[in-house]
């Protein structure tokens, strides 16, 4: 194996590694056991560098594929393409809108669940939530890749 296939791999897996950590165990883990407004405080302050982390691993991991092998197998460059832009969008279009709407928000525990900014925020949620399931996913698949 040599080192650029190294740290792509070292990248996907630390890319992976990150969002099954944040999403699967730090955040129901939050939002377990603190109350509503904190966990979602906590974790929306987490969300920048989350993001630039995923970035920053998916770029090197693109890199050094790239680098490496080219274009072949092809699916690698796509899953990893694909990965990038929605962690992008993320990024740059759903946390920021979303973080104005909790800013707008005084209380998720007292605001209604029927108030139009709260509305607002459950659609970027689950918008969010799809996008990281997603990019988990994509990083799953190329760990197993050749």
């Amino acid at each position: 194996m040599n080192y650029l296939d190294t740290l792509y791999r070292l990248a996907v897996s630390l890319w992976a590694g990150g969002n099954a950590i944040f999403t699967l165990m730090l955040t129901p883990i939050l939002f377990k056991t603190e109350s509503r407004d904190i966990a979602g405080r906590i974790v929306g302050n987490l969300f920048p560098g989350y993001f630039r982390w995923g970035m920053a691993c998916g770029v090197i991991a693109l890199v050094c594929r790239l680098a490496g092998r080219g274009f072949e197998p092809k699916l690698p460059v796509i899953v990893l393409a694909a990965m990038l832009a929605v962690s992008s969008f993320q990024a740059f279009y759903v946390e920021p809108r979303a973080a104005e709407l909790k800013r707008q928000i005084v209380s998720f525990e007292t605001t209604s669940k029927d108030d139009p900014l709260r509305k607002q925020f459950s659609k970027l949620h689950g918008v969010s939530a799809v996008c990281n399931l997603a990019v988990l996913a994509g990083g799953v698949l190329l760990v197993v890749l050749p």
